[in-house]
């Protein structure tokens, strides 16, 4: 990951200009955040985690959109790995109001974002669904806005299963999101 340092705070005019590179841009703080495209296991599990989450909000008003996809919170502008917006939100460039629910998997190279700079922005937007999936245990971590906070509601690594049931009811078990005989139970 790379961090562009300037004297001044960037924005998102500034964002917009750049060529497009095959990076992830992303601007937190002022400053453009460019990370490399991320690993197979993480990308194994985006994918799989996209098509049970778009399949768990077929015949509803709700849309599930995987990275790259601008997500702007006030100054800045994320990219989640995956997010979950009503449809009406979504824009053909952007999503410029706070998404039901953003999911970062985590790489070698965001795993301390995705923990402590990115999470509290989602919690400042207002985001009331955060997960994290960590594909070297494997793991998901489930987060709920409490009180302007992050709480830990549910936990399962390796084999064990967990029921989520908002923003959409869904079972998810972390080790099979990477074999290849399938996501679900």
């Amino acid at each position: 990951m790379s961090v562009m340092v300037t004297t001044h705070l960037l924005t998102r005019a500034d964002l917009d200009a750049l060529p497009d590179d095959g990076l992830r841009h992303e601007l937190i703080d002022g400053h453009f955040v460019m990370t490399p495209a991320p690993g197979s296991n993480h990308q194994t599990i985006s994918m799989r985690l996209a098509t049970l989450l778009d399949q768990a909000v077929l015949g509803t008003a709700l849309q599930v959109l995987p990275a790259p996809f601008d997500v702007v919170l006030g100054p800045h502008v994320v990219e989640p790995d995956l997010l979950m917006a009503r449809e009406v939100d979504v824009t053909p460039d952007d999503l410029p109001v706070p998404p039901l629910l953003v999911i970062e998997i985590l790489s070698p190279s965001t795993a301390y974002l995705d923990r402590g700079r990115k999470r509290d922005i989602y919690a400042e937007a207002g985001i009331p669904h955060y997960w994290i999936v960590d594909p070297n245990v494997p793991a998901i971590t489930v987060y709920e806005l409490i009180d302007g906070t992050y709480a830990e509601t549910a936990h399962a690594s390796g084999d064990q299963t967990l029921t989520v049931e908002q923003p959409v009811t869904l079972r998810l078990n972390p080790a099979k999101l990477l074999r290849r005989s399938g996501p679900g139970d």
